[in-house]
C-alpha cells in the first residue's frame, strides 16, 4: 500500500464519478486478473469505470461494472464479455480489512483508477463512504471557487 501515485502517462481510465458521488477514505493497490484482449484493449484505451465496484465474496475480492471494449480484431474469433467480473489480487490482511470495513461499517468499495506499473496493470481501489446531497453541494462550491480563484490569480499575474 503506497501513498506514491502513479505517473499520470501510466493511467489507462480514472473514475472521477466516485471522487464526486464518495468521500474516498482508504486506497489500495490491486492487481486484475485480465485475459489476454483485455490487456490489447487496455492498451489501446478502451476501459471505462463510471459504475465500477468491489464485492467481497468467498474471501477473494471481484471488480464489477468494468467495461473493457473488445477489439474488433480479437472479437472475431472469440466470444468477449466487456463487463465479465474480473478477480483483483491483494494481500490477506488487505482483504479483511476491505472485508471487514464493508460489512461492519457500512462503507463501499470503489474502483478509482486503472494504471500501468511496469508491464502489470493495476487497479486502485479505495473504501468509499457515500455523500449526500448538500456534500455534493459543498463540492461543487469548492470546486467553483477554486476555479474562480485560479482566474483572479491568474490575470493579476499578467498585470
Amino acid at each position: 500500500m503506497s501513498k506514491n501515485k502513479p505517473n499520470n502517462d501510466n493511467v489507462i481510465a480514472r473514475n472521477k464519478r466516485a471522487t464526486f458521488d464518495y468521500h474516498l477514505l482508504d486506497s489500495f493497490e490491486a492487481g486484475v486478473a485480465l485475459e489476454g484482449w483485455e490487456v490489447k484493449s487496455l492498451r489501446m484505451g478502451k476501459a471505462q469505470l463510471t459504475d465500477s465496484y468491489v464485492l467481497m465474496k468467498d474471501g477473494e475480492a471481484w471488480l464489477l461494472g468494468t467495461q473493457i471494449t473488445p477489439l474488433d480484431t480479437v472479437s472475431t474469433h472469440f466470444v468477449s464479455d466487456p463487463t465479465r467480473t474480473r478477480r483483483l489480487l491483494l494481500h490477506r490482511k488487505e482483504l479483511a480489512k476491505i472485508l471487514a470495513a464493508t460489512s461492519q461499517k457500512g462503507l463501499t468499495c470503489v474502483c478509482t483508477q486503472l494504471y500501468w506499473k511496469g508491464h502489470l496493470v493495476k487497479a486502485r481501489i479505495a473504501l468509499a463512504e457515500g455523500k449526500k446531497g448538500h456534500d455534493k453541494r459543498d463540492t461543487e462550491k469548492e470546486r467553483d471557487w477554486n476555479r474562480q480563484k485560479q482566474r483572479i490569480i491568474r490575470d493579476n499575474v499578467k498585470q
